[in-house]
């Protein structure tokens, strides 16, 4: 029998539902609102380079697969899901051109900002093992296409993400008769810690409103998957695999790591 557990500190992916709402909102303000010619000009003929700045908020959505039952003690296949919400921030830069009246972007951004997020419920009987993720740094390159209404540009991007992420399984064993009661201490293998750079894909929306012809406003919400890894506990093969009498060999942990972005970005024009 497979059991799911899930930790997070809000619901689901809220923040990227709003961005789609704050974006609407956004773009029926930019094409009602009063614009100057020079305005109106950067929002129609907005081909050529641009560069900015962007900060925002970051949901990550962990899911760790106990496939051998190690943890959660005989029960193989037990799934562990924690998220967290945290602050971002980054740059990006890009270009916008016009193929057979198709006005298209070609967009590089890198994000910056140490999202985690951990648990301590893997086994459902003591806090003993936990689980952590973190994202050091997360780098896009997409294509979209986008579309003018008023002043106003809608968007929409996809592409590859790349991210060097931090999964981790830390197990404390202790002596005592009741969970993490006396002589604690670190089993270094029975946990792991592995540091890689992950390639996924994402997709995302949004709409920019110009604030003059060489500066330009930006709400944008993005999904980024990065997929599974598969990691190594229990690498002696010391400790019996998935409960009592079962065999000693070491076991596997698989660990999904995906986020939501939420971002407001101040861009400049290179060439206005």
């Amino acid at each position: 029998m497979k059991a799911t557990r899930r930790f997070d500190s809000g619901c689901g992916f809220v923040q990227w539902h709003s961005a789609l709402a704050i974006a609407a909102v956004l773009a029926m303000f930019a094409s009602a609102g009063p614009s100057g010619a020079d305005v109106g000009a950067a929002a129609r003929d907005g081909t050529g380079a641009y560069a900015g700045v962007f900060a925002g908020s970051g949901r990550t959505d962990n899911r760790l697969v106990d496939v051998d039952g190690f943890a959660d003690w005989g029960n193989p296949g037990s799934t562990t899901e924690y998220d967290k919400r945290e602050l971002v921030g980054g740059v990006l830069a890009g270009r916008t051109f016009e193929v057979n009246g198709t006005r298209l972007r070609l967009e590089i951004d890198g994000t910056f900002g140490g999202l985690s997020a951990r648990t301590n419920q893997l086994d459902p009987t003591c806090t003993d093992e936990s689980a952590g993720s973190k994202f050091r740094w997360i780098a896009t390159t997409r294509v979209g296409v986008q579309e003018s209404i008023g002043t106003a540009t809608l968007f929409a991007t996809g592409g590859l993400a790349a991210a060097r992420i931090v999964n981790s399984v830390t197990d404390i064993d202790y002596s005592g008769t009741s969970c993490l009661q006396m002589d604690l201490r670190l089993d270094p293998d029975d946990s792991f810690r592995d540091s890689s750079t992950e390639v996924g894909w994402v997709i995302g929306v949004g709409v920019e409103a110009p604030l003059d012809a060489a500066w330009t406003l930006r709400l944008d919400g993005s999904y980024l998957d990065f997929g599974r890894s598969t990691h190594r506990a229990n690498r002696s093969g010391d400790g019996r695999c998935c409960g009592s009498g079962s065999e000693r060999r070491p076991v596997s942990y698989i660990v999904e790591n995906r986020l939501g972005i939420v971002r407001l970005a101040i861009i400049s024009r290179c060439d206005p």
